[in-house]
C-alpha cells in the first residue's frame, strides 16, 4: 500500500480515538446539571475522569500534529478555511480545562456553580463544532483552483453539517452518561441510566438519519469505498441499538462498550466516505479537490513518520491502557463525603 494512504488510516485511527476517549469526557461535562444534584454528587461526576480527561486530549494533538507532517495541503486548507470554529473548540477546550483546575480552589457555591458551567459549555461546543466540522468535510466545501477555502461560516452552517453537529453532541452525551452509570454508584448511577434511556432514544433517530443521508451521498458523488461506508453504518446503527438495551436492563460496562463502538463504527464509516478525497470541492470536484495523492507529504517524510508511529504508538496505547486499569474503580459518594469532613477538619 502507498504510504500517503497508509497515513490516511492512521490519521483516521487518531481521530477515532479521540472521539471515543474525549467523547465520554464531553459526555460526562454536559450531564453535570443533569445528574448534580448537590456538590458532592457533581464532585463525584467530574472525579469519574478526573485523572483521564487531560490524557484523552492529547489525542487530537497527536493527530493534528500528523495531520500537519502527512497531509500539509490538508492541513494548511482545513486549519485556515475551518480557523473560527477550531478557534472556539480550543478555547472551549481551555475553558474546560481550567474549570477542572479550580473549581475546588475556593470554598464557595457560587465560585464552583460559575466553573461548573463553564464545563457544560466547554463540553458542549466542541461535542457541536467537532460534529459540524466532520461533516463538511466529508460532504465537500468550496475550493478554489488553489485549494483554498473560498466559503465563511455560515457556509459550515447547512443543514448536513448541523445535523454532523447535533449527531455528535448526541451520541457524546449518551456515550458520557453510560460512563457515569458506569463509574459511579448510588442515587447518581440510577440517574445516569434513566437519562442514557431517554438520551438514547433521541440519539438513535438522529444518528440514523445522519448515517443515512451519509450513505446517499457518498453514493451520489461516485466515492470509492461508499460500500463500506453502508456496512460500518449498519454496524454503527446496531450497536447503538445494543447500547441501549444493556443500559435499560442495568449493564452499564456493556452499555458504555457497545457505545464506545457505535462512535468508532461511525467515524470509519464517515472516513470511507470521504475516500479518496481529504477535502472534497463543492465548485469542480475532478480539478479543486483535495485528494490522498496531491495532498501528502514526501514518500521520505511519510516512511520516517512510519517507523515513529511503529516504535511509539504502541508505547502510548499500553501506557494508556494501564491508567484506565489503575482508574478502573468506581468513584463511591461515601468517599468524597469522608473526604470533605477529613478537609473540614
Amino acid at each position: 500500500m502507498d504510504l500517503a494512504y497508509l497515513w490516511f488510516f492512521i490519521v483516521g485511527f487518531l481521530f477515532v480515538g479521540y472521539f471515543v476517549l474525549d467523547g465520554f469526557d464531553f459526555g460526562v461535562g454536559m450531564s453535570l446539571p443533569f445528574l448534580g444534584k448537590d456538590n458532592v454528587s457533581r464532585r463525584q461526576i467530574i472525579n469519574t475522569i478526573g485523572p483521564v480527561w487531560d490524557l484523552n486530549e492529547t489525542w487530537v494533538i497527536v493527530a493534528g500534529a500528523c495531520l500537519f507532517a502527512a497531509f500539509p495541503e490538508w492541513y494548511a486548507t482545513l486549519f485556515s478555511g475551518f480557523y473560527l470554529p477550531l478557534l472556539l473548540i480550543l478555547l472551549a477546550l481551555i475553558m474546560r480545562g481550567v474549570s477542572f483546575e479550580y473549581r475546588h480552589q475556593r470554598d464557595s457555591d457560587r465560585w464552583r456553580r460559575n466553573f461548573d458551567r463553564m464545563i457544560v459549555i466547554g463540553s458542549a461546543v466542541p461535542a457541536l463544532l467537532w460534529g459540524v466540522a466532520v461533516a463538511n468535510i466529508v460532504q465537500g466545501v468550496p475550493l478554489d483552483a488553489n485549494h483554498e477555502f473560498t466559503g465563511s461560516l455560515l457556509t459550515l452552517l447547512n443543514p448536513y453539517g448541523l445535523l454532523g453537529g447535533v449527531t455528535t453532541l448526541l451520541l457524546f452525551f449518551t456515550h458520557g452518561v453510560y460512563f457515569v452509570a458506569l463509574k459511579t454508584d448510588g442515587q447518581v448511577s440510577a440517574d445516569a441510566r434513566k437519562l442514557a434511556g431517554r438520551a438514547g432514544l433521541l440519539t438513535i433517530v438522529v444518528a440514523a438519519v445522519f448515517l443515512v443521508w451519509t450513505i446517499v451521498m457518498a453514493f451520489g458523488q461516485e466515492r470509492d469505498l461508499a460500500w463500506i461506508t453502508v456496512l460500518c453504518s449498519a454496524i454503527a446503527a446496531v450497536l447503538l441499538i445494543a447500547s441501549w438495551v444493556a443500559n435499560m436492563r442495568g449493564r452499564e460496562g456493556w452499555a458504555f462498550g457497545f457505545g464506545a463502538f457505535t462512535i468508532v463504527s461511525a467515524v470509519l464509516a464517515l472516513w470511507f466516505a470521504l475516500f479518496p478525497y481529504v477535502m472534497p470541492s463543492t465548485v469542480d470536484l475532478a480539478t479543486n479537490s483535495l485528494t490522498i495523492e496531491n495532498a501528502s507529504s514526501t514518500d521520505y517524510t511519510l516512511t520516517i513518520m512510519s517507523w515513529a508511529a511503529l516504535v511509539f504508538l504502541p508505547l502510548v496505547l499500553l501506557y494508556q491502557g494501564w491508567t484506565y486499569w489503575v482508574f478502573r474503580k468506581r468513584i463511591a459518594r461515601t468517599t468524597i463525603e469522608r473526604a470533605s469532613v477529613a478537609a473540614e477538619h
